[in-house]
């Protein structure tokens, strides 16, 4: 271009000009594409849209090259989420199976991050964002759950709709980026403590049988000995003479193993009761007609007031009568026991349906009340407060309700009285 200049040849210096703006336009253009493309992948990561694709089949080479780089990047990181995702569902879908509680929250602002079925079924609350909402309706559960620091499991009792529930809480607080969540983790020990109870409902049942075989394998054994030496005096006198004695001693040892064996019979025998159930429908009213008809004047005839009453006359049950009807006697006559020696006693026997198809049958009295100290003890077997009760009553009506898929719940105050509810 400066030897053209120089040498003043016009012709030249004009096609050269056009040729260095074409390059530069060229240039500009060459360099202008690339930044868009750039700027257009960098604006798909900015808002994470890696749906994005490059068109690799047309265009320069060297923006075809670039353009399968960019989709080489995008589909590397759709795997990467995808598998994050899988992930994520399925520690999702394993959390949700468990019976335990789980939420996670943010410790400033109290947003949940996260939370499972189960935590929402054993607090008895429905779905929430933020755990300001708990603290607004149950402050009580509020504080005892969210308020309070639990680094090493404990066990709490937390109150729900009258009912006290034992759960086993522990929480954690951890970060993540400059935010601090807390891990709060609940376990229902209530249901646990059911089973375990069950279990050694079955457990006992085999002990008592093989209290009652080792019972009776004497008694047979000390029989046939006795009846033999009887055949045989029969059959020889002379040879075989009779000591009056012994078979005295005998026949005595046989009356008292009997009368023992029938006293733990007949204190026990209605543990075999529990085993099976026969359901069948029956309307409450009828039920409490039975139980009314059994029950009134006998409870009367000790100048305690006794009631029954059914919320609606189509109310009916899927129980096993007789078993139900056991229970009910068992709450009926421990009100009478209560309310005895009270002024104007009374005793009411109420059903009616909650809102969520729980039906509940309440047996209330204005006796003495139950003590704490014996209210953490009444349902556990062989335990009484009687200086004449076997200890199976409750336990045994907790047993039937638990077999029913129920519940057996107890409120009281000394000197105020007591109310059971059975729930089904």
């Amino acid at each position: 271009m400066l030897y053209c200049i120089q040498q003043e040849k016009v012709t030249y210096i004009v096609l050269l000009s056009f040729a260095i703006l074409y390059s530069v336009i060229e240039l500009y253009n060459f360099i202008k594409r690339r930044f868009v493309a750039v700027d257009d992948f960098f604006e798909a990561v900015k808002y994470r849209d890696f749906s994005r694709w490059f068109p690799e089949d047309r265009g320069p080479k060297d923006i075809r090259f670039l353009y399968a780089g960019f989709n080489e990047v995008n589909r590397t990181i759709k795997e990467i989420n995808l598998k994050n995702e899988a992930q994520y569902v399925y520690l999702q879908k394993i959390l949700e199976m468990v019976d335990i509680g789980i939420v996670a929250y943010n410790l400033e602002n109290g947003d949940v991050l996260w939370m499972n079925q189960s935590f929402k079924d054993i607090i008895d609350f429905p779905s929430f964002k933020n755990i300001r909402f708990v603290e607004k309706r149950k402050p009580d559960l509020y504080n005892a759950i969210f308020e309070t620091y639990n680094k090493q499991p404990n066990s709490i009792s937390i109150a729900l709709q009258n009912e006290q529930l034992k759960v086993l809480i522990s929480d954690t607080i951890f970060q993540v980026n400059e935010d601090s969540f807390k891990l709060v983790v609940l376990q229902n020990i209530d249901s646990t403590l059911n089973k375990n109870e069950s279990e050694a409902w079955k457990k006992l049942l085999s002990v008592m049988t093989h209290e009652i075989m080792n019972s009776i394998a004497p008694i047979s054994s000390l029989a046939d000995t006795l009846q033999r030496n009887i055949q045989l005096h029969i059959d020889a006198a002379n040879d075989n003479p009779l000591e009056l004695e012994d078979l005295n001693s005998g026949i005595k040892t046989i009356k008292n193993r009997s009368q023992g064996l029938l006293k733990f019979a007949n204190t026990y025998r209605s543990l075999s009761k529990v085993t099976h159930l026969n359901l069948q429908k029956i309307k409450v009213t009828e039920l409490f007609q039975n139980i009314e008809l059994l029950m009134g004047p006998s409870i009367q005839a000790k100048n305690i007031d006794i009631s029954f009453s059914v919320s609606s006359k189509r109310l009916q049950l899927d129980i096993d009568v007789h078993l139900i009807e056991q229970v009910l006697i068992n709450l009926i006559l421990n009100a009478r026991d209560a309310c005895q020696h009270v002024k104007d006693p009374f005793i009411k026997v109420l059903a009616s349906q909650t809102q969520n198809h729980t039906t509940v049958i309440k047996i209330y009295d204005n006796g003495v009340g139950i003590s704490k100290e014996i209210m953490e003890n009444i349902f556990v077997p062989f335990f009484t407060s009687k200086a004449a009760g076997s200890g199976i009553g409750l336990s045994l009506c907790k047993q039937i309700m638990l077999l029913h898929k129920g519940r057996v719940l107890v409120h009281s105050k000394e000197g105020e009285g007591t109310v059971f509810s059975l729930l089904f």
